[in-house]
């Protein structure tokens, strides 16, 4: 044997020496921490490594801790598992990890703030946090649609992500992909106005620097809204006939002052008695059921009143106009309307909101130069710095259109 070939076997004895007396300490200490007892009181057995300690209680349970000073300098444990769980040799090896500074020693106060910005990192979390700031000028119906439409569309596929990782590709393959396999172009248009808002949100915040969602609305196709599905005005007669017919005389009166008077279908539907003031012809919607929490007054035509006392009689003693059949202090279900167009043949022809498309095409065709008026009579924004119209705007004006209108749909339907 030469030279080399000695030492090489010197040096290869050695290490396996090493590793044997390493094997037989990591064993020796399994058995030796295995066979300590209980005592009355708990008790610390110190280990070969500084600061580990086997923790034995009373009962018998076993644990392993590990004593270090945290950032304040003061003495304190951390636990590093029950044992025989966590073998002693696993505990020496988290221990030494710590001498050495391989492993961080993190406080509970501060893994608890690092899982609390992890969260408030999430899309989940940035789309809830603007959704909240919404509760001040949404109505309830509306907050809880939104929501209930947030949940349904993005949160499963978004909602574990972290917002600032999402590119502009993934929002809009996403909204492209929904819009081909759902075809709910008007409620995709919602949903990108909601991300929207809440990526602004984390931008003022200084948590990112651009929006992701900027300018989709160019590369996203638009679809007719399904909420503003109409017949056109020559089909309008028949259809009030078949209204008439309906099997709920309530229902039928409540489509037909859809026609009439052409408020939001939720206004309608939540309509109470002591908002009409029947001497003075109008109803004042108070803000509660307004989408922009507005008051806002509807001048009523001779044919809405006669229509509202019939109605009157049928509703009884509840203090709205369509009260539901299982609880007159309710009103009917936000889908009782459609549901009615449904049966009555118009699916996917009429939606309760089209009635306002109807409206107010034919009522700017009619009075092209009172276009405020119109948009009054409708309660939309206008533009400048007022932002709203109030109950009183063009009010008088107002009586003179909405009575034209009904005058209308009667020659119409005497044609």
């Amino acid at each position: 044997m030469n030279r080399f070939d000695v030492n090489n076997s010197v040096e290869t004895h050695s290490k396996n020496e090493t590793q044997s007396a390493s094997v037989r300490r990591k064993k020796n200490g399994e058995d030796r921490f295995k066979s300590l007892k209980p005592k009355e009181k708990e008790y610390r057995e110190p280990t070969d490594i500084a600061g580990l300690y086997c923790r034995v209680q009373p009962n018998g349970k076993k644990s392993w801790q590990y004593r270090y000073k945290n950032s304040e300098g003061k003495w304190t444990w951390l636990g590093l598992g029950s044992f025989p769980l966590v073998s002693y040799s696993k505990a020496r090896e988290i221990a030494e990890g710590m001498l050495n500074g391989q492993i961080i020693i993190k406080t509970q106060a501060e893994v608890k703030q690092e899982k609390l910005e992890e969260e408030q990192a999430l899309f989940s979390h940035l789309i809830y946090e603007w959704l909240e700031t919404k509760k001040r000028t949404w109505q309830p119906e509306t907050y809880r649609k939104e929501k209930q439409s947030i949940e349904k569309h993005l949160i499963p596929t978004f909602g574990h992500r972290l917002y600032s990782t999402i590119t502009s590709k993934e929002w809009l393959n996403f909204f492209i992909q929904k819009q081909v396999n759902e075809g709910i172009y008007n409620r995709i248009e919602k949903l990108i106005s909601c991300c929207l808002g809440a990526y602004s949100l984390a931008k003022f915040k200084k948590d990112i620097l651009y929006n992701p969602l900027e300018g989709i609305g160019d590369h996203i196709s638009r679809g007719e809204s399904e909420s503003m599905k109409h017949v056109k005005i020559d089909d309008l007669p028949e259809m009030i006939s078949i209204i008439r017919n309906y099997s709920s005389r309530s229902i039928s009166i409540g489509l037909e002052l859809l026609v009439h008077v052409f408020p939001r279908p939720g206004e309608l539907r939540q309509a109470r008695w002591e908002q009409f003031d029947f001497d003075a012809a109008v109803w004042v919607r108070p803000p509660s059921i307004m989408k922009r929490g507005i008051e806002h007054a509807i001048p009523l035509s001779k044919q809405v009143l006669v229509l509202l006392n019939e109605l009157k009689l049928i509703s009884g003693e509840s203090e709205y106009l369509f009260p539901s059949r299982n609880d007159i202090n309710k009103p009917i279900s936000n889908l009782t309307f459609n549901a009615a167009l449904n049966r009555s043949g118009y699916r996917g022809k009429q939606n309760p909101h089209g009635f306002r498309h109807i409206a107010s095409s034919n009522l700017n065709k009619q009075f092209s130069d009172r276009s405020q008026v119109i948009e009054s009579a409708l309660s939309h924004l206008k533009g400048g710095v007022k932002g709203a119209y109030d109950k009183e705007a063009h009010l008088e004006e107002r009586y003179e259109i909405m009575q034209w209108w009904s005058d209308h749909i009667d020659s119409l339907l005497n044609r």
